[in-house]
């Protein structure tokens, strides 16, 4: 048991290091990815060189976003937006059109939840009375 107390250890520390270095910066890196690919024109970001702008046009061929900041127009490479501090109407616009769906199937949910606790409550009643009843 002592010949491989060394080796679990090693093992037990690369363990750890997955779970506290690796996986968070990988999700780091894949919700980057997602902002980059739901970018649009009118999109207000903020460069790795902390450039404000709004994107004017984006060449997913050469994967370039011009930039205009304050009239003017730079073109960066795609990899160069740290965030995306303002999503343009268009895209506001959709969510918007989204979430009030899904409000309604929440309250939809929730009204059935209510009508199953009243009518629990109201056999719960009728039980009591009919104890005291007897």
């Amino acid at each position: 048991m002592g010949q491989y107390s060394g080796i679990l250890l090693i093992v037990i520390m690369f363990v750890v290091m997955y779970f506290l270095m690796i996986r968070p910066q990988r999700k780091q890196q894949q919700k980057h990815q997602d902002t980059l690919s739901k970018l649009q024109k009118g999109d207000h970001v903020i460069t790795i060189g902390r450039l404000h702008g709004v994107v004017d046009e984006i060449n997913e061929e050469d994967k370039t976003v011009t930039i205009d900041a304050d009239g003017v127009y730079l073109v960066f490479d795609l990899r160069a937006i740290a965030q995306v501090t303002q999503k343009s109407a268009s895209a506001a616009v959709a969510e918007d059109v989204q979430k009030p769906e899904e409000a309604k199937t929440e309250e939809t949910v929730e009204g059935s939840d209510d009508d199953v606790e009243k009518t629990t409550d109201a056999e719960a009643d009728k039980a009591a009375d009919a104890d005291t009843t007897k």
